[in-house]
């Protein structure tokens, strides 16, 4: 079994680690961009064909290898590229979108804070998750300005700096938080440390790592296999070149566990 995620950096590396938690024997290939990143728009008019692009670029690199389905890793490729990458390659190739876990969040009761990119939040995409799935929900929806930038260079200072703005701007009285880029689940731990008032409730925190991981299987007919030590093998693709993980990637646990550290698990909920 083989499966490919695509994002244009690091935030594939939560759903990586995912699928390795669930299928130590899957062989993964790793397709991320760093010659075009980021992918987010320089202008509004140019977002679905600048991002389709390099999306597409990025899924055929992957698609050489032959994997048996590829998980989109990244909210803004899934909200302009999806169409055309599903126009592409599927059948074939099973195709697997990220979507932000506002329904499982909002399903747990409000209020919820939901952290994104600026061109993500306040965004026709995002209002529709919204009004689909969290009506009479109290949302806040908090930009997050740097933050994934930070995260993809591992830049610890601008990490702290960027969760510290956000934090700021997020209620005091949320009892969920809907991280809804893929890069900042990697930085949870953070994330929960600046965003948890002391003595208060605890927050839970919703990635979409672990859906996105489960339903690649579902979609390929294979079911989780019981923990083991991986088996399978890893293949990195920066920008289509053969390459070994970047060293910002090695920084992060999810990283490290796919060279032979421990992977950590961020749960919908926790």
């Amino acid at each position: 079994m083989k499966i490919a995620l695509m994002d244009s950096g690091l935030g594939l590396l939560a759903a990586a680690a995912a699928v390795r938690r669930m299928r130590p024997d899957a062989d993964l290939v790793l397709s991320s961009d760093p010659d075009g990143m980021p992918w987010g728009p320089r202008t509004p008019e140019d977002a679905t064909s600048r991002v389709t692009a390099r999306a597409l670029a990025c899924a055929r690199a992957a698609a050489a290898h032959a994997p048996d389905a590829l998980i989109v890793a990244c909210n803004t490729a899934s909200v302009h590229a999806l169409p055309a990458l599903r126009a592409e390659l599927e059948p074939a190739l099973p195709v697997i979108g990220t979507v932000p876990a506002i329904k499982p969040a909002a399903a747990a009761g409000g209020p919820i804070a939901i952290w994104a990119t600026p061109a993500t939040t306040g965004s026709p995409y995002q209002h529709g998750l919204i009004r689909d799935f969290a009506d009479g929900v109290r949302v806040t929806e908090v930009a997050c300005p740097g933050l994934a930038d930070a995260v993809q260079w591992a830049d610890d200072d601008a990490i702290d700096a960027a969760v510290a703005a956000a934090a700021a701007r997020t209620p005091r009285d949320v009892r969920a938080v809907v991280l809804g880029c893929t890069h900042y689940e990697l930085v949870v731990d953070r994330i929960r440390a600046a965003v948890q008032p002391a003595g208060a409730p605890p927050i839970a925190f919703y990635g979409s790592a672990e859906a996105v991981a489960a339903q690649a299987l579902r979609r390929i007919g294979a079911a989780p296999a019981p923990a083991a030590a991986p088996t399978g093998t890893l293949t990195v693709l920066l920008s289509g070149r053969d390459a070994a993980l970047p060293p910002e990637a090695l920084s992060y646990l999810e990283g490290s566990g796919l060279t032979g550290g421990t992977a950590p698990r961020l749960a919908a909920g926790t």
